[in-house]
């Protein structure tokens, strides 16, 4: 099965976030970038992308047909999405077993398991 893993930052402290990365110990902040990158090695992972700020977001919809723009994003930004990865696995529990080794799970986020659906 493939899944993809939302990973919702929510107060997660980064280091787009000087004040809030710096409230974590140096030994915290290598344990971070360590765990990402064992993620990214994992058999399975296709790497995703960090993704910009919510507030660098443009919302679009279309009504009677003519398209909508609205700066910044839908959702409030604590629920905005921080990045992505795709995982495939033999069943969720693989995935729910990743999904609990990113960092933002810990540290304030949380992760979004959606299975993908394959034609």
């Amino acid at each position: 099965m493939k899944f993809m893993l939302l990973i919702h930052q929510g107060s997660a402290p980064t280091p787009r976030d000087p004040d809030a990365w710096a409230k974590l110990s140096d030994e915290e902040q290598k344990a971070v970038f360590a765990d990402y990158q064992a993620i990214n090695e994992t058999p399975g992972v296709t790497s995703g992308a960090q993704m910009q700020p919510p507030e660098m977001a443009t919302t679009v919809r279309v009504e009677e047909g003519q398209t909508l723009t609205t700066d910044g994003p839908f959702v409030e930004m604590k629920e905005a999405l921080g990045g992505y990865l795709l995982f495939e696995a033999d069943d969720l529990d693989a995935a729910i077993e990743l999904a609990a080794r990113i960092p933002a799970a810990r540290l304030g986020g949380a992760i979004e398991v959606r299975p993908l659906v394959e034609w």
